[in-house]
């Protein structure tokens, strides 16, 4: 039973200009995630980069902001990350599937690789002009022109192969953990941190230069592990999909089993990250090593809590105005990276770099999205096709898609 069928909506949610179908359901899923992503995304870009990635305490350590900062650690990090992969992962198989079985299967991947093309321009222009270091388009569309070679074998060897990257992936986070508790490590943050918070709130020269450097230093030390950890995420996500998991194909009882068994396993590794951080402890070799384990068991458990959702009336009610999210996500995702980039907290503009801890970087997150929730639900009603989504899909086909 689908998600539609369990609360009398259909599972196909009308079709976009270029004849791809849209699922209510993970229409839903991915208006979630792109949403979910800003919430992981403004400490960087409201705050320090170094700082996000060291030294948490920078951003403020009040009770209040400690709060949401571990509210955050246990039900939001990485897991927006997580589904958008997951997503992704089921795209691929939504896409060559459709096209294979109309122009043939070395078309369908030909296709498929010239629109991720398309889309690894999008990044790096997102990267380096936008000037959003940690632009995941780029990375997502190499990690898809890696899985679409995948796209034939079945389920079981697609959540193997997912899972062995991601056990590769936690081997390598143990072998590359060095003692963080030396006393040079701790002046080499402040100073780094210090230098940072300096050039972004100098002036644009000082801004755009120290984004660029920060997009260098992702390019040469992460892109590896990034692109790695989305590829096998998206296998995990394209097996699902294959299974009907993701896109609401189970019984009630599978999303309960899958909530349950999700939670049960993420949360307590990211609830002893989080109490070790409180108490001022490194977090440890052993729950380093976890990160990817948990990240992927609580983006199971928020799987398996939504499909929940969408089986009722009253959860397809709060749940509905997500679509058009899910359906604007690759503006949205631009938007974002506008608004907080170019109008809060540059050093013109609104210039409120550094002036906000978690607390209230968290509720600007929450502003921002659910402006961005109203626009995409009003823009949905009038156009078949966001902005971006359109030029994408235009360059991708080669012919000018209509908008209306």
């Amino acid at each position: 039973m689908t998600a539609g069928a369990m609360t009398g909506e259909p599972s196909i949610a009308g079709s976009e200009p270029d004849g791809a179908p849209r699922l209510l359901s993970l229409d839903v899923l991915r208006g979630v995630a792109i949403l979910g992503i800003l919430f992981m995304n403004i400490n960087e870009m409201g705050g320090s980069f170094w700082a996000s990635w060291v030294e948490p305490r920078h951003f403020g350590w009040t009770l209040v902001d400690r709060s949401v900062w571990a509210v955050r650690e246990v039900l939001a990090e990485g897991t927006a990350r997580a589904l958008l992969e997951m997503l992704f992962g089921a795209g691929m198989v939504i896409l060559t599937d459709r096209a294979a079985g109309s122009i043939g299967e070395t078309p369908a991947v030909r296709r498929y690789v010239g629109r991720n093309l398309v889309l690894l321009g999008f990044g790096i222009v997102h990267m380096l002009v936008l000037l959003w270091p940690g632009d995941i388009l780029h990375s997502y569309a190499i990690a898809a022109l890696m899985i679409v070679w995948f796209r034939g074998l079945e389920p079981g060897q697609m959540l193997a192969i997912g899972l062995w990257l991601t056990v590769t992936e936690l081997i390598a986070n143990g072998v590359a953990l060095i003692d963080p508790g030396a006393a040079v490590t701790v002046i080499d943050h402040a100073r780094d941190i210090a230098l940072e918070d300096a050039a972004r709130m100098h002036d644009f020269g000082a801004w755009a230069g120290f984004l660029w450097g920060i997009a260098a230093t992702v390019l040469a030390a992460g892109e590896i592990e990034t692109v790695l950890e989305a590829a096998g995420t998206m296998l995990v996500g394209a097996a699902l999909y294959r299974w009907g998991v993701l896109q609401g194909g189970r019984s009630r009882r599978f999303y309960v089993a899958l909530m349950v068994v999700g939670y049960g396993i993420g949360f307590p590794v990211r609830i002893a990250s989080v109490a070790q951080e409180w108490a001022g402890r490194d977090v440890g070799r052993g729950i380093d090593m976890l990160y990817e384990v948990s990240r992927l068991a609580t983006t199971l458990g928020h799987i398996g809590m939504l499909h929940l959702l969408l089986g009722t009336a009253v959860g397809v009610g709060l749940l509905r105005p997500f679509a058009a999210a899910g359906r604007t996500a690759l503006t949205l995702y631009m938007v974002q990276s506008v608004l907080c980039l170019w109008v809060l907290y540059p050093p013109f503009a609104l210039g409120l770099y550094g002036t906000q801890g978690w607390a209230a970087m968290m509720a600007t997150a929450l502003v921002v999205n659910a402006v961005l929730l109203v626009a995409a639900n009003w823009w949905v009603a009038r156009f078949r096709i966001a902005p971006v989504e359109w030029a994408w899909r235009s360059l991708a086909e080669g012919r000018r898609l209509p908008f209306r």
